[in-house]
């Protein structure tokens, strides 16, 4: 084979949410577009802000020289000094410049940080559910995925954590709120959490990190707030971007944070920096690191995604489905109604919606719908979900 038999196996493994995005393709071709309901994809639809755009083109119209140039490998100074006075607040904790790297998304945030973390075999443990480029992530810098389940309610165990780890365990990802099942993890769950790693690494002489992944933390309902992970534990890092508070996907703009107090700050910057210098990212791009100094606190309009919810949630509750509103992101991740999750997409799929199996984020038994989509299209899908539903009854 000329491709490299591990990718081959990587690509059959990953194929859910691929596999639903060329069926909705096929379905929109026959059927027409206004007739699919596409709950497949994580891509927010929404415009970023009236400010985006403003600011895009003042940076734009005042192109100076060295605009387009590199700069440190981090990222501009000035940039990422707004950004840490930003992350300071929501974290309580005050960081500087000196605590933040501009990265390529948090994607490129989140290999940055496995490529600087990470000796072969290393464990990094990751929750179930999960987004399900993680173990990729991790597999790219020779790491070792260990996936650990969640409670009834998605929560931290603690306990099942605090079992999982041993004398490899380098790291541990969180994702609050959650891709694909939009809880947000406790306040008191996190504070005993840290306490489970901080034994742990006395125990085994090592450091544990702390990686949330966070690109949702803007997007919540019902008055719920994103606990700090800061505040929780010293050897924290915050991995985010702007892809989905600013709906810039596309544009690749997140950053790196670090705790101010973590272990080995220094070493881990240079190995950060380095990083976001080796695995081919150079820098966050230039004209976006501009933007985002400018844009900090905005967010797109979040009334529009908690209306979505609530028709998402009356929808599937009329239809008898069961599952957890969810407290921030745009996901909901109902109960399969039959044991095979993967079977049900497929009941699902023949009446025009696509949804991604639960196994596909670790968890079967689930399937993921995703609300970034015009009111229109759930709208319109409730009667196919109550026939997708009376076909299991029958």
């Amino acid at each position: 084979m000329a491709i490299s038999k591990k990718m081959n196996e990587f690509a059959r493994s990953a194929s859910w949410i691929r596999k639903m995005f060329e069926e909705g393709a096929r379905l929109k071709k026959e059927f027409g577009a206004e007739n699919v309901f596409d709950f497949s994809l994580g891509n927010p639809d929404l415009p970023p802000p009236q400010e985006f755009q403003k600011t895009l083109m003042q940076l734009a119209e005042n192109d100076l020289p060295g605009s387009h140039a590199y700069m440190p490998n981090g990222g501009y100074p000035f940039v990422r000094e707004a950004v840490a006075a930003s992350i300071s607040r929501e974290q309580g904790i005050k960081l500087t410049a000196n605590e933040m790297l501009m990265t390529c998304g948090a994607a490129g945030g989140l290999n940055v940080t496995l490529k600087s973390l990470l000796d072969p075999g290393d464990e990094v443990i990751i929750l179930a559910p999960f987004f399900v480029e993680y173990k990729f992530y991790v597999d790219n810098h020779g790491g070792v995925s260990k996936v650990v389940a969640t409670d009834e309610n998605f929560d931290l165990d603690p306990e099942i954590i605090a079992a999982a780890v041993n004398e490899k365990t380098k790291a541990i990802i969180i994702n609050s709120p959650n891709n694909p099942t939009g809880q947000i993890y406790s306040k008191e769950s996190l504070a005993e959490l840290g306490r489970v790693l901080s034994e742990a690494g006395h125990k085994y002489s090592s450091i544990i990190y702390l990686v949330a992944d966070e690109p949702y933390r803007k997007i919540v309902f019902d008055n719920n707030d994103v606990p700090s992970i800061m505040q929780a534990y010293q050897n924290s890092i915050v991995v985010s971007s702007y892809s989905k508070d600013l709906s810039l996907p596309g544009e690749r703009i997140g950053y790196i944070a670090l705790h101010p107090e973590i272990a080995e700050k220094a070493p881990l910057i240079e190995a950060l920096t380095l990083a976001n210098r080796i695995l081919g990212f150079v820098n966050a791009p230039a004209l976006m690191q501009r933007v985002v100094a400018e844009l900090q606190g905005a967010s797109v309009d979040n009334t529009i995604y908690t209306r979505r919810r609530e028709k998402f949630c009356k929808i599937l509750a009329a239809a008898g489905y069961e599952f957890m509103p969810p407290k921030g992101a745009f996901y909901i991740f109902p109960k399969s109604p039959i044991a095979d999750d993967a079977e049900f997409v497929g009941m699902l799929q023949k009446q025009k919606i696509l949804a991604v199996p639960g196994r596909g984020f670790g968890s079967p038994g689930y399937f993921r719908l995703a609300f970034c989509v015009d009111d229109a299209v759930i709208e319109r899908s409730a009667e196919a979900f109550k026939k997708a539903m009376a076909g299991v009854k029958e």
